[in-house]
C-alpha cells in the first residue's frame, strides 16, 4: 500500500514512516503542513493518508479541513486522521463525510504498528475505522430511539467492534465465538438496520456509519 504522512513533529512522522515501511507498506512521503500534504497527494496520489488533526499555522483544525478537501477532492484515497485526545465531535465530523474509505485513530495507536496497518487496509477496501476509545464514549452517550436500539446487546458489541475495524474473525476471537456465529450476528445486525442487501459489501460499511451517527448530527467542525 502507498502512503503519504502528515504530521509536524518530525520524530512522529519519521517513527511512522520507519514502521511502516517495516510493515511492508511504501511511504511516499512524509510532510509537515497541509501545504505539502495537498502538493504530496497531487503528485503521487496515494492508496492512503494518514493527517494528523492538528497541524501549522493555528494548530486548530487544519488537519480536519485537508482531510476533507482530500476526501472531496479524491474520493479513492483513504484517509486516516490521528490526534493526540479524544476530540468527539471532531471525529464524528471526519466519519460523517463520506461513506467509508476514512477513519479516526489516537496518536498513542502508532506504537502498535499492526493496529495502524490494519487500520490501512480496511480504510481501502471502503471500510471506517473508529478508536476503541472513542467507541467507548460513544457508547456511554447513545442517544436512544433510534434504528440501532432495535438490536440486542450482543449484536451492539458486535457491531461496535465492526466500528472499530474489526474483521469478523477477529471479532469471534476477541468474544470467543465462532466465525459462524458472528456471521450470523452481522446478517442479523443488517437486517435489523434494514440495509439494503443490493449495497453487496458496502452493507458493512453503512451499518457502522449508522451505528456512528446515531450519536452526531453531522457536519463538519466543532
Amino acid at each position: 500500500m502507498r502512503i503519504v504522512i502528515a504530521d509536524d513533529a518530525v520524530l512522529i512522522r519519521e517513527g511512522l514512516s520507519a514502521l511502516l515501511r517495516q510493515a511492508g507498506m511504501t511511504v511516499l512521503a512524509a510532510v509537515k503542513d497541509a501545504h505539502e500534504l495537498l502538493d504530496a497527494v497531487a503528485g503521487h496520489r496515494p492508496d492512503a493518508v494518514i493527517v494528523d488533526i492538528r497541524m501549522p499555522p493555528t494548530y486548530t483544525t487544519e488537519g480536519l479541513a485537508v482531510a476533507e478537501r482530500i476526501r472531496r477532492d479524491y474520493s479513492g484515497i483513504a484517509v486516516l486522521v490521528l490526534s493526540m485526545h479524544i476530540e468527539t465531535e471532531y471525529a464524528l465530523a471526519i466519519v460523517n463525510s463520506g461513506e467509508g474509505g476514512v477513519g479516526y485513530l489516537l496518536k498513542e495507536r502508532i506504537l502498535d504498528v499492526e493496529q495502524v496497518v490494519t487500520a490501512l487496509r480496511e480504510l481501502a477496501s471502503g471500510g471506517a475505522v473508529i478508536d476503541p476509545a472513542l467507541v467507548e464514549e460513544l457508547m456511554a452517550r447513545r442517544r436512544t430511539g433510534g434504528r440501532i436500539d432495535r438490536l440486542t446487546v450482543r449484536e451492539q458489541e458486535v457491531l461496535a467492534l465492526m466500528a472499530q475495524g474489526f474483521t469478523n474473525r477477529a471479532i469471534a476471537d476477541r468474544l470467543r465465538l465462532s466465525s459462524k456465529t458472528i456471521e450470523s450476528y452481522v446478517t442479523s445486525i443488517l437486517e435489523r438496520l434494514q440495509i439494503d442487501a443490493a449495497e453487496g459489501v458496502h452493507r458493512r460499511v453503512r451499518a457502522v456509519l449508522m451505528y456512528l451517527r446515531s450519536n452526531s448530527s453531522g457536519g463538519w467542525g466543532p
